[in-house]
């Protein structure tokens, strides 16, 4: 008797699995239906996808890339030294605090670093006790000033207000198109961002046009070119280049929009691991129960 109910329900768990199968068949079947309507209609909107003017920028090699990605700290120092000499001339930071440069998984100041630092920036505060604004050097807990007092201000002396880049590396992305979305949850490929900003650093190139970018929809870009040889001076002996620089200071921004990436991937993996364990053990369990002519629920 306990035989033949072990074949019963052996024979109820064929059976569902198969509408577990059937169902997932049906499912993967109505997304791709719903996946290619949606391209219909955006190709009727705005034309066949592969006529699109701008290349997708290509893949980079990042250290913070996959499960076990952390960042290079000397390149989100070298980084940071384009960020300080060239980009702070126009953008801002606003999100980032010189204090942070010390955090762990970061660029690597030393506290002393960051306090001598943030002195050699002047802070806008007050007011004091006659209700009048001042200047005082930084601190550490300030977050890193803007060149321009307004967004007005701004925009008169440049014609546009520069993104703050804070964020830049996490807003800024492409559209990889089918199947690339679908596999690049599973390839763990979040580096759209620093790809983007690398080849769109490097895309000036019409001599001609200081505004032309390969990788800028349209072409047209309203920032000049911000980079060119030998303009930032590295002490480690780093290659003073345009697509050096443009590497270091897309780590850097990564890391200023993700600074939490590496305890983020550690905690990630743990869980994960923990998961397999435990669905080990519950097969474990299941195989036991089962060997030992139990019914299951």
């Amino acid at each position: 008797m306990a035989a033949m109910a072990i074949r019963k329900k052996a024979m109820r768990h064929g059976i569902g699995r198969g509408i577990g199968l059937a169902f997932g068949v049906v499912l993967v079947a109505a997304l791709a239906v719903s996946a290619a309507k949606v391209l219909a209609a955006d190709e009727a909107q705005t034309g066949p996808v592969e006529k699109q003017e701008q290349p997708n920028p290509p893949r980079q090699e990042w250290s913070f890339y996959g499960p076990f990605g952390h960042y290079d700290q000397a390149q989100l120092r070298r980084g940071f030294q384009v960020f300080r000499e060239d980009c702070s001339n126009c953008h801002s930071l606003k999100l980032v605090a010189f204090r942070n440069l010390a955090d762990p998984g970061g660029p690597g100041f030393s506290e002393a670093q960051v306090k001598a630092l943030a002195a050699t920036y002047k802070i806008k505060d007050g007011p004091n006790d006659a209700g009048e604004m001042f200047e005082r050097p930084g601190r550490p807990s300030d977050y890193f000033p803007w060149n321009f007092p307004n967004e007005q201000a701004a925009r008169t002396a440049l014609g546009a207000v520069p993104p703050d880049m804070s964020l830049l590396a996490k807003a800024r992305s492409y559209e990889r198109g089918f199947p690339l979305f679908l596999i690049d949850p599973i390839i763990q490929y979040q580096e759209q961002g620093p790809d983007y900003i690398y080849a769109l650093l490097n895309g000036y190139t019409d001599d001609k046009d200081a505004n032309w970018d390969e990788y800028m929809p349209g072409h047209k870009i309203a920032m000049p070119k911000p980079l060119s040889d030998g303009v930032v001076d590295y002490a480690d002996g780093s290659p003073k280049t345009v697509q050096q620089y443009a590497k270091d200071v897309s780590a850097f921004l990564m890391w200023a929009a993700e600074p939490k990436l590496e305890e983020r991937k550690r905690l990630g993996l743990s869980v994960l691991i923990f998961l397999i364990v435990y669905a080990l053990l519950l097969l474990l369990v299941k195989k036991k129960i089962l060997t030992a002519g139990h019914d299951l629920p």
